[in-house]
């Protein structure tokens, strides 16, 4: 076994000697190293708590990205100075498997944001790590007031046959988009999306007034979740 190692410590580029690669590893600049990597992980937990723009927000997504930059940084700076341990370390990584599903596409990014945070600051690249998660903060929040005043919304009512004249004609004042309608002896059940500006109901408030109707709801939909 250990002829194998320093066959492959040749081929890399000749012997290592491994005590003073660890030697390397001092107590100031392991603490630099975290230090870094959590003041890192620190702004992307703000900016997600405070600016995220997704539709369901969890706090436990949101520890887990300080933690996934701190831990990414170990890993970088164990790898850096040791061949043999990062091609161990790789080794046991590979077999890991994740299957918690992440529900919303911009979750990923903050995945991304921190994993690379954290690469950075595991290879001793503090200033840039630093510099480039504000420049990324910067450009999310300005991203998150630019944000449409429109929000799309899933109009659901439900009438008797009584009503429906008078739901349809309220319906074509409004631009919407039929996405089901549900008939039974009970009644109807009508789905439809429409666009609302600045949290202004007043136009569906309408359809409460109409005689027959028995229930109105209003969901925020984005395409996939309704809040």
């Amino acid at each position: 076994m250990r002829l194998m190692v320093d066959n492959l410590l040749e081929e890399l580029g000749g012997s290592l000697d491994l005590s003073q690669q660890l030697a390397n590893l001092t107590l100031p600049h392991i603490l630099i190293c975290m230090l870094a990597a959590t003041m890192c992980g620190v702004m992307i937990y703000l900016v997600y708590r405070f600016f995220y723009r997704g539709v369901v927000y969890s706090d436990n997504f949101n520890i887990l990205l300080i933690l996934i930059t701190v831990i990414t940084s170990f890993i970088i700076m164990t790898i850096s100075a040791n061949i043999v341990l990062s091609l161990g370390m790789v080794g046991a990584l590979s077999i890991v498997r994740f299957r918690s599903a992440v529900k919303d596409p911009l979750d990923i990014g903050f995945l991304f944001w921190g994993i690379a945070a954290g690469l950075t600051c595991g290879a001793g690249l503090y200033f840039v790590a630093l510099v480039g998660t504000v420049i990324i903060s910067v450009i999310y929040i300005v991203m998150h007031f630019c944000k449409r005043e429109k929000k799309n919304y899933l109009l659901i009512i439900s009438y008797n046959d009584e009503a429906e004249e008078q739901v349809n004609a309220l319906l074509g004042g409004m631009k919407y988009k039929l996405k089901s309608k549900t008939l039974t002896d009970s009644g109807t059940e009508l789905t439809v999306e429409i666009k609302i500006v600045r949290n202004d109901t007043s136009s569906t408030s309408r359809f409460r007034t109409v005689k027959g109707v028995s229930a109105v709801t209003l969901l925020e939909y984005n395409g996939e979740y309704m809040n």
